[in-house]
């Protein structure tokens, strides 16, 4: 039977998995590409009908406020079926999908979201007829920095 690992050896190997260096993962204009892709298959993406609002300069990139509306009659023969949002630089390009029915009134999702740095963000409206629409918007992400005196 063997004997289980003793302590030095156990942290020794937890000290190897803390220092090994990890990349940032990070989404770029390929990766939401694909991650649309992946939504939309092979279906045809057009401008109009969706209105993206964020503003377009952020001081603070930890909380942005997004809404994202799209032209519909919200009925049960032409709703809106999901909303999808897309980024280019935050880790993850596909930030989130949220799915809707002729009984939610209006197509519109109103959130906050991090934004790792300025970048474009895409937001896709699925209809219930299987058609796609589109608006994109590029937000200025400023970073407030701390001067430290050295001297």
């Amino acid at each position: 039977m063997p004997s289980p690992p003793d302590r030095r050896a156990f942290l020794a190997g937890a000290a190897l998995l803390t220092v090994l260096p990890l990349s940032a993962a990070r989404a770029t204009p390929d990766a939401m590409a694909a991650a649309i892709k992946e939504v939309v298959g092979e279906g045809t993406i057009r401008e109009g009908k969706v209105k993206l609002d964020l503003p377009p300069l952020v001081e603070n990139g930890n909380v942005v406020p997004l809404t994202v509306s799209v032209e519909s009659p919200m009925t049960p023969a032409d709703h809106v079926k999901a909303i999808h949002v897309f980024n280019e630089k935050n880790p993850q390009p596909h930030v989130f999908s949220a799915r809707l029915g002729p009984r939610n009134g209006k197509a519109v999702i109103a959130t906050r979201i991090k934004l790792a740095d300025s970048q474009k963000i895409v937001a896709i409206a699925e209809t219930s007829s299987g058609a796609f629409w589109s608006a994109s918007a590029d937000v200025i992400v400023t970073l407030a920095a701390c001067i430290e005196d050295v001297t």
